[in-house]
């Protein structure tokens, strides 16, 4: 009977370590990077001529001051990528709230492992989205002008990569090192 009091005064008492707070910090920062990224304006830009988000595409001409912009939404491959990567923040935002729920509710231990395989299911939809669209972009879009995928598809990124980061703070199991806290 000592030992399942013992076990559950551990499970109470014992603290929060430093790197479940690194990496609540990450799935926070990989969170406002999706945000900034799925609003951005500039995914791909090219020559002050044409630009490219997951909403919408402008183009103008030479000769005109006028841009001219129509939906992204009418390629199946930009919605699949908009999909992707809207699953993945879904996916994101939910592991940071029962992480942050968890940390408020004192049952962190039975929520690493959930919160681990949430980020880790949405790094591999993000990577996919963003392996997808450069690939499906060039195929598709044919510029005469110099572009480049620009600071929006960086954000997306940065978010993939917190969010592993994120997810592998979460996989390391706290038995062996919240001794030395």
């Amino acid at each position: 009977m000592s030992s399942s009091v013992s076990v559950t005064e551990e499970a109470r008492v014992s603290p929060l370590t430093p790197l479940k707070l690194v990496g609540l910090a990450c799935v926070l920062l990989a969170l406002c990077l999706d945000v900034g990224a799925v609003l951005s304006p500039a995914w791909v830009t090219a020559d002050d001529q044409y630009y490219l988000s997951m909403w919408v595409s402008c183009w103008k001409p030479v000769i005109s001051a006028e841009w001219s912009c129509n939906s992204t939404l009418a390629a199946d491959w930009q919605i699949a990528t908009l999909a992707l990567l809207l699953g993945g923040a879904t996916l994101t935002l939910i592991s940071f709230l029962v992480a942050l729920v968890s940390l408020c509710c004192g049952s962190r231990r039975r929520c690493y492992k959930p919160v681990a395989v949430m980020l880790f299911s949405a790094v591999v939809l993000q990577v996919c989205s963003l392996v997808l669209f450069p690939i499906k972009f060039i195929e598709s879009v044919s510029l005469r002008v110099y572009h480049e995928f620009n600071w929006g598809y960086g954000l997306a990124w940065g978010s993939t990569i917190f969010s592993f980061g994120g997810a592998i703070l979460y996989c390391l199991n706290p038995k062996h090192y919240e001794d030395y806290y």
